[in-house]
């Protein structure tokens, strides 16, 4: 343990972990020496009395999808009768409701539909942006990766169609875990890590904001959640370097819900010890990104408020809406005055943000 408490008084001074330095404060270290530190690390890059969220709302435009992903519980196959594509009256709908609440933003993501031209992504993101004035903080790497297939332009070249025609930041959908072996168990239509990795870095060299994730929780060891969490650090140093504005804003994690999937009653869940061990570690990893979100939406309540103090500064959304966690049968959402009670409970002071972490007035 005294191994531990020098790594972490390392950590304290700017000293940046190692992988094997990571794994072994992962395995060994006291929780609560974790927590200390990981808040350390957190109040260098904000604020320590106040911690944010934002009011948006994350809307599946199909649900329709070709890539089968194992632990996916929502997708309905190509030809299905059940499938579906919002209307137009439907977003419309949607935004006005969000924008009734004081939302900004769609988290807008959908499953890979084959059926769906590149003129249909284009005609989305302007009537959300540019007719609705919604927020598109959206697409996960793979259904880009789908768009650039269509439109012939390269990732590069299609980011920035869609940034022209109003997309404003991508979500970190789609990472899972950004490890070779894991990919090809539960996701072996999408590719290897560098498939993701390469959306995010042409973002990056467009000068857009992304974020981050990682799922867990889906027979991983932890030296592979450390490879993960490297990959994603590697690239935020390459996005700081280039200095355009561009980069990941945040990093969230959530555990794996196995409910109405191929995996239900074959894995444990993580428990909540082993979420706030987690979110720590990534706190006291990942020295450059600048927030850390907490899952209250998969975790509860109670153990969201705790990540507050595990090295979280934001707890992301309300969840107007949610389908994706939802249909594996967990998934927790509040209203704006629950939300501030939340975070003063856990005794810090609420503020509204948009996606890209730019204050919002109520």
């Amino acid at each position: 343990m005294s191994a531990c408490i020098d790594l972490l008084n390392a950590v304290l001074t700017g000293r940046r972990l190692e992988d094997d330095e990571a794994l072994d404060l992962y395995q060994r270290a006291d929780l609560m020496d974790l927590a200390l530190a990981a808040t350390a690390v957190r109040n260098r890059h904000n604020d320590p009395a106040r911690v944010s969220f934002v009011i948006d709302r994350n809307v599946n435009y199909t649900d329709v999808c070709n890539v089968y992903c194992t632990f996916c519980a929502f997708y309905h196959k190509p030809g299905d009768p059940k499938g579906y594509v919002l209307t137009p009256e439907q977003l419309r709908r949607k935004a006005e409701e969000t924008q009734a609440l004081g939302g900004t933003g769609f988290l807008l993501q959908g499953g890979v539909n084959p059926d769906l031209p590149w003129s249909y992504y284009l005609d989305l993101v302007r009537f959300l942006s540019q007719d609705l004035g919604i927020w598109v903080h959206g697409f996960s790497p793979v259904e880009i990766q789908q768009m650039a297939r269509l439109s012939g332009l390269g990732l590069k070249g299609t980011l920035a169609a869609l940034r022209e025609a109003g997309l404003g930041s991508l979500p970190g959908g789609g990472a899972e875990l950004l490890v070779e072996r894991i990919r090809k168990k539960i996701a072996p239509l999408k590719g290897g890590p560098e498939k993701w990795l390469e959306v995010m870095e042409a973002a990056h060299e467009l000068g857009m904001k992304t974020t981050g994730t990682l799922m867990f929780g889906i027979t991983e060891t932890l030296s592979e959640r450390i490879e993960h969490l490297r990959r994603l650090r590697d690239q935020q140093d390459r996005a700081l370097v280039r200095g355009n504005g561009g980069g990941h804003t945040a990093f969230a994690a959530w555990p794996f819900q196995s409910g109405h999937t191929p995996w239900a009653g074959k894995i444990p869940k993580p428990t909540d010890v082993e979420y706030l061990r987690t979110i720590a570690m990534a706190r006291i990893y990942l020295d450059n990104f600048p927030h850390i979100q907490s899952s209250w939406v998969t975790m509860g309540r109670k153990t969201g408020q705790a990540a507050l103090h595990y090295g979280c500064d934001d707890m992301g959304s309300l969840m107007l809406e949610e389908n994706v966690v939802s249909a594996a049968g967990t998934c927790f959402s509040v209203n704006r005055e629950e939300m501030d009670r939340m975070i003063r409970e856990a005794g810090f002071e609420p503020w509204q943000r948009d996606n890209i972490y730019r204050p919002v007035e109520p």
